[in-house]
């Protein structure tokens, strides 16, 4: 599977293939945003494509992908089951809570979770 465009909860989402490279850089962030602009409101990456970079704060590189998908109004929704990254650093739960507090990034165990956010927010 590719990465493709599908309507979520009545939401545009550019669903993110497992498989697809890394996000490693803020290039491969940017090449996300450009595909997105074929009518994607939420783009939802899988946890795994995410480098390990993104889970450490002290990289800023999670800052830096936020930012990018927050400049281009486009919210970032992170899928998968982040426990052990969670379980080692206090600063990664507390952006993960304040994250999911907002609507310009989420984390989401799994898709049926997302539906669920997507339903629950308000449309933009």
């Amino acid at each position: 599977m590719a990465d493709e465009l599908q309507d979520r909860a009545g939401v545009p989402v550019l669903m993110c293939d497992p498989q697809g490279p890394p996000l490693a850089t803020e290039a491969d962030a940017l090449d996300l945003i450009g595909a997105a602009f074929l009518g994607a409101e939420v783009v939802a990456v899988p946890a795994s494509r995410l480098d390990p970079a993104f889970f450490t704060l002290g990289s800023r590189f999670a800052g830096e992908i936020m930012q990018k998908f927050v400049n281009y109004r486009l919210r970032l929704v992170v899928v998968g089951d982040i426990t052990a990254q969670l379980a080692g650093s206090a600063a990664l739960r507390a952006l993960v809570h304040e994250s999911n507090r907002g609507g310009h990034v989420w984390f989401v165990p799994d898709l049926a979770a997302l539906d669920d956010r997507l339903r629950a927010a308000p449309r933009r």
